[in-house]
């Protein structure tokens, strides 16, 4: 048996989506299972196991398997990772406490800074100091070294950072120290600054090398026993991990760098944003995907997602700037916009209606689960509006109770002074409200104004949310693909093998030696392409993509700049000041530009990666019209007899009007009145405002 589909699985904080793709013509079955949090690779099994038996497909076909988790996140979240040690230079065991010395709220006296991931006795300083220019002022004393990590493990310590000042400039130290300490105790885990984060800023960088210690025995233990499950199971494929920059790699560099893997399934939710965009021919899209926890945003200009180099993880404040821990890893540009399906209402101390961030997650999970959640939830609201099918969700594989979901609604609206059904509809609007407003703000920021793009929905959630969420935004077009409901998984399905690989580079444009900085890229690429090579991509239809790290000589922070081919002063200076014009409306007369840092990113496609895609529902042939129920839509004065359609039956060309609900396995698409609905030739079903 050919062994030519490829498994996607993509495990959330509420669901685990499975996805088989058969590339050849873009035959795809899906199935939901419900996060088994104590053990997530067991809920991604029992998914599998039932996969296989609906669909009809042999293990033995599977010929790859591309996996997204949450847990590396959380483990960060939670407190929950491996018991690690931090190795620094002398003097510099504090820079996780002293942070960047700044306050993310200006006038919160009990503001609470992001706890460090090392607490301070397993903090120990080596006798070692290098200069900026990574030249050495005090030699490495590795006895000392080993003496103090002979000390962390005789305390229980697993997993070691190894962070020098200015190792990004001259490795030598930390690699000495590592040798050591790998000699002498080969069991410990151990994870390099200059490998993990070769750039400047002490702070990041130590908080990025020792995210990834804190993660990685964690990460080796999760893959090993996932892909032992994946053998047992009879699946002969290799196994690929979703990065956080939107690409693949394999499990070796997976366990090497688990950070990279931090954002993974957010950013397949944004890849797949683009992916469905481009099909249905839209070039700026706004990828929103709203799962059972969490609801975020990617802008997608040109059929490609926004990337960032660094972001915030584990916030106290979640949507604070400065709340979280800075990690500099290649990362899908992803706004956290709001709440999820689980995300819990409450009446706040100030009287008025709150949700989320609490989530009540696979378990308990909403009241309508009946698995023992008494608190609503955004699912129980959704549910008590008609938006949802309690005989229907998940294709009726689940049953929910929608009695229960009203109860605990009306309850929660008797201490708002609401009724039953204002106090639903208020629940639904508070998310949409709070999500609308931080895509506002986001996309301001970046220069963008929401009017210019269609709103594509992805998630089990947004289908249902992304009406009133375009309304409030001013978006004209709401999209909704085939399969939205496990968008992420079908996304990563579609993703490249790519690498980053970054190096410090402090130097003044006028000095710069052109051979040099040629030198260092192709150095870089070498890298890059041995980790894409091993993935199996197609590295004769590879991308390479030059940037770097730019500013103006004194300034405190630099803009990343994607180079020209030809690198001289002159054109790479016009496309520094381009990019910089973009952002800040103007360039400083005089100014003398520096660099800072060089990026290079190759991608290559994967075999394996479908084209197209064809949803296999085995619904052909069945009405389109399943019937009509009474939806709340206050625009229209409040319950509406609505047409239910079956998502499945819909012939590419058809057109509609709304209002309208339209159902499939894995999501609901909910469409207000005064819509001019079309199914794409994709399948996509894409609804225009007209009044």
């Amino acid at each position: 048996m050919t062994a030519s589909l490829s498994l996607g699985i993509d495990i959330g904080g509420t669901f685990t989506d499975l996805v088989i793709l058969d590339p050849a013509d873009g035959g795809a079955a899906i199935w939901k299972e419900s996060t088994t949090p104590d053990d997530p690779s067991r809920g991604a099994m029992q998914g599998l196991a039932r996969l296989l038996d609906q669909s009809g497909i042999a293990a033995g076909s599977i010929g790859r398997v591309v996996h997204a988790t949450t847990l590396f996140t959380n483990a960060l979240i939670e407190r929950k990772g491996a018991a690690t040690g931090l190795l620094t230079t002398a003097g510099f065991a504090d820079v996780l406490e002293i942070g960047r010395e700044r306050k993310y709220e200006l006038y919160d006296l009990f503001l609470e800074m992001p706890k460090p991931l090392v607490p301070r006795p397993w903090r120990r300083e080596v006798r070692e100091r290098l200069a900026p220019d990574g030249s050495v002022e005090v030699p490495v004393d590795v006895e000392g070294a080993l003496a103090e990590v002979a000390a962390l493990v005789g305390e229980g310590v697993t997993s070691l950072a190894i962070c020098f000042l200015h190792a990004y400039a001259n490795p030598a130290h930390e690699r000495a120290v590592a040798e050591a300490v790998a000699r002498r105790f080969p069991k410990l885990s151990l994870s390099l600054s200059c490998d993990i984060a070769p750039e400047i800023r002490e702070y990041p960088r130590a908080v990025t090398t020792v995210a990834n210690a804190y993660v990685r025995p964690i990460a080796e233990t999760y893959l090993d026993t996932l892909e032992a499950a994946l053998k047992r199971a009879g699946v002969p494929g290799g196994l690929f991990l979703m990065l956080s920059n939107g690409g693949l790699t394999h499990v070796a560099e997976a366990k090497r760098a688990p950070v990279q893997l931090l954002e993974s399934g957010p950013a397949a939710g944004a890849l797949a944003g683009a992916w469905f965009g481009r099909h249905a021919g839209l070039d700026r899209v706004l990828a929103f995907d709203m799962g059972g926890t969490t609801a975020k945003l990617a802008l997608v200009d040109d059929g490609e997602p926004l990337v960032a180099w660094g972001f915030e993880a584990a916030r106290t404040k979640r949507f604070l700037r400065g709340s979280g821990l800075p990690v500099q890893i290649a990362t899908v540009e992803l706004i956290e916009i709001g709440a999820g399906g689980g995300s819990i209402a409450r009446r706040s101390e100030l009287g008025t209606l709150q949700v989320g961030p609490e989530s009540a997650g696979a378990q308990p999970g909403p009241v309508c689960y009946g698995r023992g959640g008494s608190e609503p939830t955004v699912t129980d609201a959704d549910l008590a509006l008609g938006y949802l099918n309690a005989d229907f969700f998940l294709g009726g594989a689940m049953q929910i109770d929608t009695g229960p979901a009203k109860a605990a609604l009306a309850s929660l609206a008797a201490t708002l002074g609401l009724d039953g059904e204002r106090g639903a509809f208020g629940v639904h609007d508070v998310v949409n409200e709070n999500m609308a407003g931080a895509a506002r703000v986001a996309i301001a920021e970046r220069g963008r104004v929401p009017r210019d793009y269609a709103l594509l929905a992805t998630g089990g959630a947004a289908p249902v949310h992304a009406w009133h969420v375009g309304s409030k935004l001013g978006v004209s077009r709401v999209v909704c693909p085939p399969g939205a409901g496990a968008g992420s998984t079908i996304g990563m399905l579609m993703a490249p093998a790519r690498i980053d690989r970054v190096t410090s580079f402090n130097r003044p444009l006028a000095s710069v030696a052109w051979p040099e900085v040629s030198g260092m890229f192709e150095a870089l690429e070498k890298d890059a392409l041995a980790v894409v090579r091993d993935t199996g991509a197609d590295l004769a239809r590879r991308s390479v993509r030059r940037l770097a790290d730019m500013r103006y000589v004194g300034q405190g922070s630099e803009i990343t700049v994607a180079l020209p081919e030809t690198l001289d002063a002159a054109s790479v200076l016009g496309a520094f000041e381009a990019a910089y014009r973009v952002l800040f409306g103007r360039t400083p007369p005089g100014a003398a530009a520096q660099f800072v840092a060089l990026r290079l990113s190759v991608a290559a496609p994967m075999p394996g990666a479908g084209g197209t895609l064809r949803i296999a529902s085995g619904k052909a042939g069945a009405a389109a019209l399943k019937g009509r129920r009474r939806v709340h839509f206050p625009d229209a004065g409040g319950e509406v007899e609505t047409p239910v359609y079956d998502r499945y039956a819909l012939a590419p060309g058809a057109t509609l009007e709304g209002p309208a609900v339209f159902e499939e396995n894995e999501s609901t698409f909910v469409v207000g009145p005064g819509a001019r609905i079309t199914v794409l030739p994709d399948g996509s079903i894409l609804a225009e405002r007209v009044i």
